[in-house]
């Protein structure tokens, strides 16, 4: 009978050798690993701080001072919020800031929601229809803005030439005081939709299909399959989407400031719009910053809601 002995590296191979370092060690290369990663983050802090944190802080501090550029600042306390509160622009900046926001919510919301059901739906030619729906979010706000403005001239524009052409009759658009608002919120809903589509699609394909087959055997109509199935199994996606549309709707600024100039009759004036006047043409840089630092706040209560919601995503779904 023979003896099998073993060879070192046979033996290595059943026995493997563990290397231990001192735990000094380890805890340094840790460090030096966290080190590099906040070296690598740093200049992302600094811009931050230099163009985010520090304009906040500073517009924050101006809201309380008497401010104009090359003069020394003078403390005047509460006064700015009340010039600003008593300004008759004031109340109408606002009230067609939250009508921008409802309108948006109406019609803003609605369309995205049912364009990604029709896509969804698609069996061919998916990602074109895709692109096509997000190709004015890569258009330049501006320029978009500017296009819109040309399409509802209510001479030549486009919109009333089709109009004439229809036989109905046509719409002063942006230069109606009762249309302007609604005019600047169907140029808004074009411009941004896209990137709400595909979120919504993106959470309309990761539905499980089996619900829908039950949903069929069951009888249900297209109809009861999308309020039974569809909007109960993204509502947290919808809240989150509205929250975040508030946030940004109440921000409108290019569209007024391009197509409307904040008319007319104010019909159009909105709160960031009035930001500017206060700075820009009226050059009261401490009325501007009260008003800023009043927006700041409402944001704000929008913005915890959001973080509070979406840190819990458990208890949502």
């Amino acid at each position: 009978m023979k003896t099998v002995v073993r060879q070192p590296a046979e033996a290595a191979e059943l026995h493997p050798v563990r290397v231990r370092f001192p735990a000094g060690s380890r805890r340094g290369r840790r460090l030096t690993d966290q080190l590099h990663a906040y070296g690598f983050l740093l200049g992302g802090l600094v811009c931050f701080a230099l163009f985010s944190w520090y304009p906040a802080i500073r517009a924050v501090v101006i809201a309380f001072q008497r401010y104009t550029p090359g003069s020394p600042s003078e403390w005047v306390g509460t006064a700015n919020f009340t010039r600003v509160l008593d300004d008759p622009e004031f109340g109408a900046a606002w009230r067609n800031t939250l009508g921008f926001t409802l309108l948006a919510l109406l019609i803003g919301f609605a369309v995205p929601f049912v364009l990604a059901l029709v896509l969804n739906e698609l069996r061919h030619a998916k990602a074109f229809f895709r692109v096509v729906v997000y190709l004015p979010v890569m258009i330049p706000p501006v320029v978009s803005a500017l296009l819109w403005k040309w399409f509802y001239d209510p001479g030549t524009g486009l919109a009333n030439e089709a109009l004439r052409f229809l036989h109905l009759p046509t719409s002063n658009w942006s230069n109606g005081a009762d249309t302007a608002l609604v005019s600047l919120v169907i140029v808004a809903t074009w411009a941004n939709m896209g990137g709400t589509v595909l979120v919504y699609l993106a959470a309309l394909q990761s539905i499980p299909g089996e619900l829908y087959e039950a949903a069929e055997l069951d009888g249900a109509s297209l109809l009861q399959r999308i309020r039974h199935v569809t909007i109960p199994q993204t509502r947290f996606v919808i809240l989150m989407l509205m929250l975040l549309q508030v946030i940004a709707t109440m921000q409108v600024f290019t569209e007024p400031f391009v197509i409307t100039g904040g008319g007319p009759e104010n019909a159009t004036v909105t709160v960031l719009y009035l930001i500017y006047k206060y700075a820009f043409l009226y050059n009261d840089f401490g009325g501007a910053c009260a008003l800023s630092v009043m927006l700041l706040a409402l944001l704000g209560l929008f913005s915890a809601l959001y973080l509070r919601l979406t840190g819990s995503p458990k208890e949502a779904t």
